[in-house]
């Protein structure tokens, strides 16, 4: 049997993988890890659409060159979960996207959160779970905007106030004058 030198193209290989999982590391927002076993293909291929769709990338890698790329980014902490088939999805635009698509209904109780990584925090599978519960950037962005606009508006109406209240009293006090 032949041993795999640095100089073999399947070390060579396995030094691109690496490579290609630390890029997608860096470049993630949130990356979920997830057992994938009762999952159909006709499944997969639709959860790849919605993922691609969402900007989410689906893979499936070794689990020792998972293990090697997170110890080269200085992540050492998930060695021990990175056991049995697992499936990872890097969000690079939405944090919670990921998540809420493997959540949806279509693929609940098919595919099993493991645990997950929100910037450089690590989360469990509960954590995961919250992620996936949790609205969408934008949605948070419309609703913390209504907020202040709503604020805004009751400043206004205080401050418009004070000089409408200010007339209606002289306009009472000329009027008492008058009689």
């Amino acid at each position: 049997m032949a041993k795999l030198g640095k100089e073999s193209g399947a070390y060579k290989a396995k030094q691109e993988l690496v490579k290609e999982i630390e890029d997608c590391i860096k470049n993630a927002k949130s990356i979920i890890f997830m057992d994938y076993k009762g999952i159909t293909v006709a499944e997969v291929n639709a959860l790849r659409a919605k993922f691609r769709k969402a900007g989410v990338q689906y893979k499936v890698y070794k689990n020792t060159l998972v293990k090697i790329a997170l110890n080269n980014l200085g992540i050492n902490d998930l060695d021990e979960k990175l056991t049995g088939p697992l499936a990872v999805a890097f969000s690079s635009t939405d944090e919670v996207a990921a998540a809420k698509i493997v959540l949806g209904e279509k693929f609940k109780g098919k595919m099993e959160f493991k645990f997950g990584l929100l910037g450089t925090s690590t989360l469990d599978a509960n954590g995961v779970k919250a992620l996936a519960s949790m609205p969408s950037k934008e949605t948070l962005i419309a609703q913390l905007m209504g907020l202040i606009q709503s604020g805004a508006r009751g400043l206004a109406t205080v401050i418009s106030a004070v000089p409408r209240n200010l007339a209606i009293v002289v306009s009472e006090g000329s009027k008492k004058k008058s009689a």
